[in-house]
């Protein structure tokens, strides 16, 4: 199923289209995963290969004009209540970083959600008025080659909402 208006294709639309993330629900079988512990392509419906979806880890930075640290705080907790996948935010009065582990098939599925986020949570969460100023998402992989070589961002731990 397609949503949109009917009519042309936006330009480069043409070949990419997103689509939501299947799960073990859906085909009846058991949850199966490959040796990263992703899940594994598994044959879709109609006997078509369908994407195995993996592990991204996103790091989500806004920043903008100055808003008291109170409201910074209180608006990233709600939007980690809101969006219990979040492992960390880090703030500042005119700037956050966002950190968290996103399920998608692709870095493209990744991304956009990802650049969805902050204004989809700006009213529910009352998040400032702050535009997205940076977007780093990497595989699950890469992640852990970059702790384990001690470069790249340390690990989400303490989790939670943290000033900077």
């Amino acid at each position: 199923m397609r949503r949109g208006r009917p009519g042309a294709l936006p330009r480069g639309a043409a070949e990419r289209t997103l689509t939501s993330v299947g799960t073990a629900e859906d085909t009846g079988r058991p949850d199966e995963r490959d040796a990263e512990g992703d899940r594994a392509a598994r044959p879709g419906p109609e006997g078509g290969r369908r994407e195995a979806s993996r592990l991204w880890h996103i790091t989500l930075s806004v920043s903008g004009a100055e808003a008291p640290l109170k409201e910074v705080r209180r608006a990233l907790e709600q939007l980690a209540h809101d969006h219990p996948f979040l492992l960390t935010s880090r703030y500042a009065n005119d700037h956050a970083e966002i950190r968290y582990w996103e399920e998608a098939r692709d870095l493209h599925d990744a991304a956009a959600v990802a650049l969805r986020l902050w204004g989809e949570h700006r009213s529910t969460a009352r998040l400032p008025p702050w535009e997205i100023v940076g977007l780093e998402v990497i595989d699950r992989e890469t992640y852990h080659q970059r702790i384990a070589e001690g470069y790249g961002p340390p690990p989400a731990s303490p989790v939670g909402v943290h000033p900077f």
